[in-house]
């Protein structure tokens, strides 16, 4: 539509009595409910096809920093390595970021097997078990 059709129709509306605008804007607003939910039915129908794709086992198309709905992996649970030898309830798996006290403990001269809790029969039998598995 070029511009003077366009100030065709606004003088049109301009003329135009309130009853009749009234009119015109119901119909506009039915319209506009009908074109809304046909383009909020066929969303819809998208998500549940995306929805089943990934309930299949297909891979989404978005990009690895965005695929946060899938929940992290478990872990076992790893056994504390390390201590602190001023408080030795403060332990450490040797996995992750170092604590501040390894840090602090490397820093005035220690060395990390300075810092490994001494063996325990328990530990040594599940590390031979863990070995035969594999």
């Amino acid at each position: 539509m070029n511009s003077n059709e366009s100030e065709m129709r606004k003088s049109d509306l301009d003329t135009m009595d309130f009853d009749e605008l009234w009119l015109l804007h119901e119909e506009l607003t039915k319209i506009l409910a009908e074109k809304i939910s046909a383009e909020k039915h066929k969303l819809e129908q998208r998500l549940a096809q995306l929805s089943r794709g990934e309930q299949v086992g297909e891979i989404p198309s978005l990009p690895q920093e965005q695929r946060t709905d899938r929940p992290r992996r478990k872990y076992p649970k790893v056994l504390p390595k390390y201590f602190n030898p001023s408080a030795p309830l403060e332990t450490w798996s040797g996995r992750g970021k170092q604590p501040l006290w390894v840090v602090a403990a490397l820093r005035s001269g220690h060395k990390l097997e300075d810092l490994r809790m001494p063996a325990s029969k328990e530990a040594s039998g599940n590390r031979g078990r863990r070995d035969q598995r594999r």
